[in-house]
């Protein structure tokens, strides 16, 4: 059964989703991030996927209090992401709560680190997020894109053993038109021993179940839900 992962977006410690990677296009929602993870715990969600978005631009995590928040009021698996570069950022990630990291930047600009950090962290508290604008590898909040191509990139780290990869196509990001179902049906068959999480443009239960299909193991979603298209009975229905 594909795992459901709401994500929770995070600017100035606030719940905020962007359009396509757009800082300008933020939409800022009034519930606090740590009501919104209580409230998918209640309805049987077992892991959040966090982003703190002035990390990510930054290149350190920021938001480590909204972290700590979550940890202490759920029980919730929490993979945390944005601006991780150290070891010591990974570190403190754990410190204050988080399960597993999330890193991008860091993957295309000091390989050797993130390859180090499979082996010390281990395979499955590493994801390597791949997020793709016209096919190449884009970093720093998605504000930076980089000539790296997607298989190059993939290929790289499936010769030192990644395991978990997240994968968003940046131009299906926060507009709800549908995930990228061809690329990620194109990685799964390429990549078969990797644990595909899909991310970006998912509308509806009917999207989950397609990614399902292809052989995606986790899906990813925040807009569709604080919009409104998918509910928390949805998500209930999902995890029975």
């Amino acid at each position: 059964m594909i795992q459901i992962i709401p994500s929770i977006t995070i600017i100035n410690g606030k719940l905020t989703r962007l359009k396509q990677g757009d800082y300008s296009s933020e939409t800022v929602y009034k519930d606090s991030p740590v009501d919104i993870a209580r409230q998918f715990e209640d309805y049987g969600v077992k892991k959040i996927h966090l982003i703190d978005l002035d990390g990510a631009k930054k290149g350190s995590p920021v938001n480590y209090h909204i972290l700590e928040t979550i940890a202490g009021y759920t029980n919730l698996k929490i993979d945390f992401g944005g601006g991780i570069s150290t070891d010591g950022d990974i570190n403190k990630s754990y410190e204050y709560g988080a399960t597993s990291i999330t890193a991008s930047s860091i993957a295309v600009l000091k390989k050797e680190l993130f390859s180090s950090w499979l082996l010390s962290y281990g395979r499955e508290k590493v994801t390597l997020a791949a997020d793709v604008k016209n096919g190449k590898i884009a970093i720093r909040g998605w504000q930076k894109s980089t000539t790296t191509n997607i298989d190059d990139h993939l290929d790289y780290y499936y010769m030192r053993g990644i395991k978990m990869v997240k994968s968003t196509d940046i131009a299906k990001d926060g507009i709800l038109e549908g995930p990228a179902f061809d690329h990620y049906e194109r990685l799964v068959k390429k990549y078969p021993e990797i644990h595909f999480m899909a991310s970006g443009g998912v509308r509806n239960v009917d999207d989950i179940k397609k990614l399902e299909d292809i052989g995606v193991k986790s899906v990813i979603f925040g807009k569709a839900y604080y919009e409104g298209n998918l509910t928390l009975k949805d998500i209930e229905g999902l995890l029975k």
